[in-house]
Order: structure tokens, then C-alpha cells, then sequence
């Protein structure tokens, strides 16, 4: 059950991050705050380094976790920034820039670098 879970959570959370991309930014968060754009920007990074920590479980969970399938892994979570993004393109009041791909791919190569660290290190 425990590697059903695990191999769906991934997949789930793409599904949130798809149905969340398909409204306007300001339609599930809108705060008051000055720094509400900061806010929302920095959630890219936060977003897709969440991604790549639940494919990495989920290789985790099937006794897969190597260091090619941690590059898998960020592969699989960065292409998806992109998908997103291409996504967002086609969403009314929303759109696509190559900085918000970017944050989403430095959210995941940090990501990537501290499993690297934590479970590579030679």
C-alpha cells in the first residue's frame, strides 16, 4: 500500500499544480500584503522543489533511489516547469515567461543538489 501511495503522490500533486495553473494568479491566493507578488514568485521554487522530493519517494518507495534516478527524477520535475508553463500560455489572464521556468528549475536543481549531498556523497 505504502509504495501505491508513494507512486500516486507524484501524479496527484502534478494534477493539483495543472488544475492550479488553469485559473488566474490571483484566483486561490490573494493577499493584502505589499509583498504578495514576492510571495507567489518565491512559491515556484518552493513548487517544483516539492515535485521533485515526491518522485524522489516514490523511487524511494520501489527500492529505485540511485543517483541516475535522482537525475531522473529532476528531469522529470523540470520538464514538467516547462509543461506548466506552456500550460499557463493558453490560460486567460495568465502567462508563460521564461523566469518563472527558470525558478521552477532552480527549485528542483537545489533540490537535486542536496539529495546529491545527503545521499551521494562519495
Amino acid at each position: 500500500m505504502k509504495k501505491v501511495i508513494f507512486t500516486l503522490l507524484p501524479l496527484l500533486y502534478m494534477a493539483l499544480i495543472w488544475t492550479l495553473s488553469s485559473f488566474p494568479a490571483d484566483a486561490i491566493v490573494n493577499t493584502p500584503f505589499s509583498f504578495d507578488t514576492l510571495l507567489k514568485e518565491s512559491l515556484h521554487l518552493i513548487e517544483f522543489a516539492i515535485l521533485y522530493w515526491l518522485i524522489a519517494f516514490a523511487f524511494m518507495a520501489h527500492g529505485r533511489w540511485t543517483e541516475r534516478t535522482s537525475w531522473i527524477a529532476a528531469a522529470i520535475a523540470i520538464l514538467y516547469g516547462l509543461t506548466d508553463e506552456i500550460h499557463q500560455s493558453f490560460v486567460p489572464a495568465r502567462s508563460a515567461t521564461v523566469i518563472d521556468f527558470v525558478k521552477d528549475t532552480i527549485g528542483v536543481l537545489v533540490s537535486y543538489y542536496i539529495a546529491k549531498r545527503k545521499f551521494f556523497k562519495k
